[in-house]
């Protein structure tokens, strides 16, 4: 869909704080119809992520990892920054290595997701994993993941779990359950 509104003039962008994970820029904005604004956002990056779906046996595979945010355990999907010159598939080949002990054969690209995108410029690759195969490769987590199975034809009752709350989690399980039916491996 096109848009008809003008983009907002970048006035000044500044520095406002510093981390060792992040930097906030204070942005002035000019709008088209004279409003103006400073937004704080964090500064952008041009390095995405991937989170993978691993399939095995009719079930997909999750790990429990901790979130400090929520000062929880989470359940979701294994996910992780891709590397500099690495591709999409690469990446989650390796994180699917070091989070849960496989390797794939066949990996297949489901969709680019943004998370609050008037904040963050993150973007995360959804790919699906299958053709599982045991291999591992160490990763940077602090303690080992726990890894759970969930039934594939029974996907939709992950969101009834109280741990399985991220948005980027259920927007894949969304994505992949899509994908099983259109393979006419899943009906609604």
């Amino acid at each position: 869909m096109k848009n008809p509104l003008k983009k907002p003039d970048i006035l000044n962008v500044e520095t406002v704080a510093r981390s060792r994970l992040f930097t906030v820029e204070s942005v002035d904005l000019a709008f088209s119809n004279g409003a103006r604004r400073v937004y704080e956002r964090m500064k952008p990056s041009e390095r995405e992520a991937v989170m993978i779906v691993p399939i095995i046996d009719d079930q997909v595979v999750l790990i429990q990892e901790y979130a400090v945010g929520l000062e929880t355990y989470e359940l979701g999907f294994p996910k992780g920054l891709i590397d500099p010159g690495e591709t999409v598939f690469e990446a989650a080949n390796r994180e699917l290595k070091e989070e849960v002990g496989f390797g794939a054969e066949k990996l297949e690209f489901l969709s680019k997701l943004t998370m609050a995108p008037s904040y963050f410029s993150s973007k995360m690759n959804i790919v699906v994993a299958e053709g599982l195969y045991p291999e591992r490769l160490e990763g940077d987590e602090p303690e080992p993941l726990i890894e759970h199975r969930w039934p594939l034809d029974n996907l939709l009752a992950l969101l009834q779990e109280p741990d399985f709350r991220e948005a980027r989690n259920v927007s894949a399980l969304f994505l992949v359950r899509e994908w099983l039916v259109r393979q006419g491996r899943l009906r609604y």
